[in-house]
This record gives C-alpha cells, sequence and structure tokens, in this order.
C-alpha cells in the first residue's frame, strides 16, 4: 500500500497530462488514521464521477460497540452518518475549478426514510464510506492540484468531522438510534396485537406539498378516536399511544380534501422507519403492506388472475394470463395477485388509483348485466375471503360508494383531517342488497417457474441504470415503476438491478419458481447488502428494497421469461 506522499507524487507526475492519466491513481493510500481507496477512475471528466472509499479502523474512530450490536441499530447508524458526510460535504467544500463533473463530491441522499444502504457500511471493525468525486479537468487534461485540494483539504476534514466518534453530536446518534429501536419494537408487536398498523397521536400526516415529502408546517396533528385508542410500552419512549387499525377489512371514508388518501400514503410508507421530525415518526405498518392500483398498459405474463376474472368472450386463458397492454381491471388483478404471491398481508387500496369495474358492481347494473355475462369478480366480492382463507387484510379509502359498508369490519371517517369510528352508523346504512360476504374459493397458482434468459447478456455484459424511482432500464429495455408507489429512493431501483443480474446469473437451472427465486437471493440480501455487488471496491448507491417491489420489477420486466 502506497502512503500520502506517494499520492502527491502521482499527482505532480500526471498534471496537465491527458484526462485518462488519473487511472494510474487508482488503489489504496495511506493516510495514518484512515486510508483513501481510489477505485474507479472516471474515463472522462463528464462521465459518471470516480468511485472513492475512506476506511477507518474503529480502534480510531471508537464507535461504541452498543449501537452497533443489532442489524436495525447498524442502520440507523449508517444511515445518520451518510446524511452527517453529505451534510459535511456542503460545509467544508472548497471551489475547485475544472470542466465537466470537475469537484463534484457526493455521497447517497438520504430521504426521510431510514433504509440499509451502502454509502455507510461497518465491516470487520472498520468503517467504510463510498462516496463519488468528480476528478477536476481543464478541457481533457488532469488538474492535478485541484483534486489535490479535494484529497487532501476537504477528504481529512470530512473524515475529522463525521467519522470520529468523539467529534459528532454523539448525543443525537445516540437518539437516533433509540427511535428506531422503539419504532422497530411497535412494528414486530403489531401481529401479536391483532393490529397490521399503527398511527401515533400527535402524528402530522400532510406533507409540505405534492413534491415534498417534509411535513407541513403548522399541520394538524392527529388524534386517535377513542374506541380504535391502543398502547405501546416501547423500551425508550416508554407508552406511545395511538390508534390501532385491526387486522380485517377497514375503510377509511370522508369527504374529498378531508385527509383519507393522506391517512393512506403516510401507512403505505409505515412500512419504513422514519427520521426524527418527520411528522410519522411513530407511523408503523406491518412491513409487507402493498399499495395497489389500476396501472393500464403494463404488461403480464403467465399470471393467473381467474379469482378476479374469467370467461372472457375471447376464450383467453386467464389461469396463465399474458398481455403487453393490460387494462385497469386486468392489471389491478395481476397487481393484487403478484402481490399475494410476493407474501403481502396486508393490500393498499384507493379507489382514486383503481379500476371502477374491478372494485365493484352495484346492484343495479348486477340486474341489467347478467352475472355470466361479466367475466370480472369485483374486489368487494372476493376481499372477506382473502381474509378469511388466506389472512390478507385490507385498507381501502373509499369516497362514493356505501356499498363496501357491508365487508368492512372498521369503517373509519376522516373530517378535516381528524378520524371518527363510524362503523355502526356505516352499518346501519347499508341497503345489503347484495351478499358481498359469501365466501369463495380461492384459488391461485403462484408457481411461475423462472427461466433463464429473463436478463440477457449484451455485447458489453448486462447494462442497469435506474430511472429516478420511476423505473429500471437493463440493457435499454425500461421497466415502468410508476404505479409501484412505495419506493421511495432510486437507490432502491440500483439495487433491484443488481439483485435480478445475480438471480440470473447464480440460481437459474434450478428449477425455482420466481417467488423461490426471490426469497432465495433476498436472504443473502438481507443478511448483506453488498453481498450482490461484485464491482471493485463496492457500489456505494445500494440501498435495500423490499421483496414487494423486487417482484414487482420482475413483473412489469416485458423480457420475463416464466413457465406456469
Amino acid at each position: 500500500m502506497k502512503n500520502q506522499n506517494d499520492l502527491k507524487k502521482d499527482l505532480q507526475r500526471i498534471d496537465g497530462k491527458g484526462y485518462r492519466s488519473y487511472k494510474d491513481l487508482e488503489g489504496q493510500y495511506d493516510f495514518g488514521t484512515f486510508i483513501l481507496s481510489i477505485d474507479h477512475v472516471q474515463g472522462d471528466p463528464f462521465a459518471a464521477p470516480s468511485r472513492v472509499r475512506i476506511i477507518v479502523d474503529n480502534n480510531v474512530a471508537k464507535f461504541p460497540n452498543n449501537l452497533l450490536d443489532l442489524k436495525y441499530k447498524n442502520i440507523a447508524v449508517c444511515d445518520f452518518l451518510t446524511r452527517l458526510f453529505s451534510k459535511n460535504i456542503r460545509r467544508c467544500g472548497e471551489k475547485i475549478f475544472g470542466s465537466g463533473k470537475s469537484g463534484l463530491i457526493e455521497i447517497s441522499r438520504c430521504p426521510q426514510e431510514i433504509l440499509d444502504r451502502t454509502s455507510v457500511v461497518f465491516n470487520n471493525d472498520k468503517i467504510e464510506v463510498r462516496f463519488y468525486v468528480g476528478f477536476p479537468a481543464k478541457g481533457r487534461s488532469v488538474l492535478a492540484k485541484e483534486l489535490e485540494k479535494i484529497l487532501f483539504n476537504v477528504v481529512p476534514i470530512l473524515v475529522e468531522k463525521t467519522l470520529i466518534y468523539k467529534n459528532i453530536d454523539s448525543k443525537m446518534l445516540i437518539n437516533r438510534v433509540k427511535l428506531v429501536e422503539d419504532q422497530t419494537y411497535i412494528r414486530d408487536n403489531l401481529n401479536n396485537r391483532g393490529l397490521v398498523a399503527f398511527v401515533a397521536n400527535n402524528s402530522i400526516l400532510p406533507r409540505e406539498s405534492g413534491v415534498s415529502s417534509k411535513p407541513l408546517r403548522d399541520g394538524k396533528r392527529f388524534v386517535s378516536p377513542k374506541e380504535l385508542e391502543v398502547e405501546f410500552n416501547t423500551p425508550n419512549r416508554g407508552v406511545i399511544k395511538g390508534m390501532g387499525i385491526p387486522k380485517g377489512i377497514t375503510l377509511i371514508v370522508g369527504g374529498g380534501y378531508h385527509g383519507k388518501s393522506t391517512l393512506l400514503r403516510a401507512l403505505e410508507l409505515g412500512v419504513y422507519n422514519h427520521i426524527e421530525g418527520d411528522g410519522r415518526d411513530f407511523v408503523i405498518t406491518e412491513d409487507t403492506a402493498l399499495k395497489v392500483r389500476a396501472e393500464d398498459g403494463r404488461a403480464i405474463t403467465n399470471t393467473d388472475i381467474s379469482l378476479f376474472i374469467n370467461n372472457l368472450p375471447n376464450g383467453k386463458d386467464t389461469k396463465s394470463f399474458n398481455t403487453e397492454n393490460a387494462s385497469g381491471s386486468t392489471s389491478q388483478a395481476a397487481n393484487i395477485v403478484e402481490g399475494i404471491e410476493s407474501g403481502a398481508n396486508t393490500l393498499l387500496i384507493d379507489e382514486d388509483t383503481s379500476a371502477t369495474n374491478f372494485m365493484i358492481r352495484d346492484s343495479i347494473m348486477q340486474q341489467l348485466v347478467a352475472k355470466e355475462k361479466e367475466p370480472i369478480t369485483p374486489y368487494i366480492d372476493v376481499a372477506k375471503s382473502l381474509y378469511k382463507k388466506l389472512g390478507i387484510s385490507t385498507i381501502l379509502v373509499a369516497g362514493s360508494c356505501g356499498d363496501f359498508f357491508d365487508i368492512a369490519d372498521l369503517v373509519v371517517q376522516m373530517d378535516n383531517y381528524e378520524p371518527f369510528e363510524v362503523t355502526e352508523k356505516a352499518k346501519a346504512l347499508s341497503r345489503g342488497i347484495i351478499d358481498h360476504n359469501k365466501e369463495i374459493e380461492v384459488k391461485i397458482n403462484t408457481k411461475r417457474v423462472l427461466q433463464k434468459g429473463t436478463i440477457e447478456s449484451g455485447p458489453r455484459g448486462v447494462k442497469i441504470k435506474s430511472l429516478g424511482i420511476d423505473g429500471i432500464s437493463i440493457n435499454k429495455e425500461n421497466i415502468d415503476l410508476r404505479g409501484v408507489e412505495q419506493i421511495v429512493d432510486s437507490e432502491q431501483l440500483n439495487t433491484i438491478g443488481s439483485f435480478m443480474k445475480y438471480v440470473e446469473m447464480n440460481l437459474m437451472n434450478k428449477n425455482l419458481t420466481l417467488k423461490e427465486s426471490v426469497d432465495k437471493a433476498y436472504e443473502i440480501l438481507q443478511s448483506n447488502l453488498i453481498d450482490i455487488d461484485k464491482i471493485k471496491g463496492g457500489y456505494g448507491s445500494l440501498a435495500m428494497p423490499r421483496k414487494q417491489e423486487i417482484m414487482a420489477a420482475y413483473n412489469r420486466f416485458r423480457k420475463l421469461r416464466v413457465r406456469s
């Protein structure tokens, strides 16, 4: 291993030479209190910035073991340090001159949600920080003195202010770990309390705007109806009270703009832990809960949607249904079946983003169009059986149709963002003309076997690119994930792309179903996110998705190859 003086000499040697001379710097350099690892140098000043790591021995950093001894604590610490590193980049960055991405220093930008990610990793008593640097250039020539400012001035400050425990706000870090411990405690105890979700009193659910996930300033605070109030005695904060949503079928009703969809959106993202001050710190949902909606135009590959759609006039097989351009009702049927296949125990549905003919057929329409002439079995007729036979709960926002009262176990009315328990009142108003509670047989074939060649290697291997949080491009074939609403970070999509590549390379020819393939690889992913990441030095821009989003990506990939 070279030392920092060797790095200075190398920088002086290549100054003014062609940009590719920067490649000579790849390797590791001992700076005394830390190691600087230059893992990959960009080939051009306008290309993606270079991958760099800082490695600090914990004998130097001295982070207490009791903050790292459990996985959820480790995730909380790494998330905290990623945010702090990003903040310190902005605080201590020098003015760097040059063309292209010259002087750019960046690390993962964390949303309000706390995710397992690869930007900061505690491994074998060492801390690794993976970040990106735009090596400076004049045109396409090396600007060594500008890079020297970054590596010898900025990087040591980032190490001192971020990775040395005595120099950071330890109280704030400990509070973050305690927060995550309490959030994890509640989520782990939902099931044995017969709940699928919990919304703490004093939560702030409205967001700042449609493009901001920060809480609305002076937003109305949530207060549980007394009939639904439960409490959790958490390890650090003691008793936290709020609204418990029980297993079964829950309706959220109310007038327009009174907070129905806002509550559902908070529950959607309650599958993740949140940072303090988010307002949804203690909005906790069981971690398999899945938001489903209609997605006109999506592809469906060999999916059994016969539970909802049968006897099509064209005779098309719905036990192994294929289409390149699904309708609203067909796509929503597929989304639910695929969600069940992914292991979702709770379905979150908003009437506004659903296909009306998939959700319900009222009594007048049933009198006009005979049942045998209608191929769709609406969700209202299936929901009760999904719960009784498969234990799958539903939380449904309904603003226009009272027929759903027939199947509801709980009805919550939102009035000016305040919840009221109105189940008895709703049941009394229910017409009950049609019996939507009749149990039906629930048979779904989820034995689709994943075939080799789903992810084909091109002339330059498998090229994966995330498209914000809207989708993934694999060898220029786009997977549209705009309808998968619980993705919160583009780095989750980086992971999904790498995951799909890993499965193709390592788990094919084992005759595994799609679910078995995902389950097997997901075990590896959960134990160590970086295990699927094989590039030199490791990829610093991976964040943990859920199994539900991985399955969603497979199911929307138009080149998916499965056999029933």
